[in-house]
């Protein structure tokens, strides 16, 4: 691919720090999506922006013939690792959401967990989603709420580290709204309806979700070390800590608490 400023950024983003470290978490949104949606066997389907494979490989499990799509070359691999230990084939492609490299009505079934809420521009998302669609093809987006922990306690505490955002930028979260997601697929040809969902978050302690982020999750490496860089390191590992300990739900047993999200479920008419 010969890549824009954007995608590179985007690229850079997703292979610095371990996601693969992390990704266990939220691992059973895939399998969930996959069953909310409904992949039958010799479905075509495609994973966008796929990550490593945590709908992908339930989807080929449930007998889907699949395709994963993603940005960033170092989570293609580990999801082709992934798969080889499930015992799965899935096909892996790199490319980009709002550009899918796809022929029209090319899919029965189209996926995302938490993968192209991050692709900057929402309506060339969409667009692509519902074009790469086949009539009577479905699709599920699962997208933080902006209103939770994650697409509101953590985005939130990290966005004033973060550089100014470029014109048009559209935060990831709101993929976690209902109007906005109604919006973005009005006069697509899709019916939508919606489903909230939430996975649980559990750590032995503050410190272990604070370090477990700082060194592996791709957006908070980047930040920090643009930040530590203007000496605000410090400052902005208080910040993470405090999500942390804001969320916490366990009643002092560790740490645990709800990442709310919301699950568009679509049908091409």
């Amino acid at each position: 691919m010969e890549l824009t400023e954007a995608q590179q950024r985007a690229r850079a983003t997703w292979s610095a720090g371990n996601f693969d470290a992390i990704v266990d978490r939220i691992w059973s949104v895939g399998g969930d999506l996959v069953g909310r949606v409904g992949v039958n066997p010799g479905d075509d389907v495609l994973d966008v922006a796929c990550g490593t494979g945590n709908a992908s490989i339930p989807a080929a499990q449930a007998g889907g013939k699949v395709t994963g799509l993603d940005i960033t070359p170092d989570l293609l691999e580990h999801g082709r690792r992934r798969a080889a230990e499930a015992g799965v084939e899935i096909e892996w492609v790199e490319g980009d959401a709002q550009d899918l490299p796809f022929d029209d009505e090319s899919f029965d079934v189209v996926l995302s967990t938490f993968g192209c809420m991050f692709a900057p521009d929402h309506e060339k998302a969409a667009a692509e989603i519902a074009r790469v669609l086949r009539p009577g093809g479905r699709f599920g987006i699962a997208a933080w709420d902006p209103t939770g922990n994650i697409g509101g306690r953590f985005f939130g505490a990290t966005a004033p580290f973060a550089p100014e955002p470029p014109p048009g930028y559209q935060p990831p979260p709101l993929w976690g709204t209902r109007d906005h997601v109604s919006a973005l697929f009005e006069g697509k040809g899709v019916e939508l309806r919606f489903e909230d969902a939430a996975v649980d978050f559990r750590f032995d302690s503050v410190d272990e979700a604070t370090e477990e982020y700082w060194e592996n999750f791709g957006p908070i490496v980047m930040l920090r070390e643009a930040v530590e860089a203007e000496g605000r390191g410090d400052e902005l590992r208080a910040a993470l800590r405090k999500v942390f300990e804001d969320s916490d739900q366990s009643g002092g047993d560790g740490v645990a608490y709800p990442g709310e999200y919301l699950i568009t479920l679509g049908a091409r008419t």
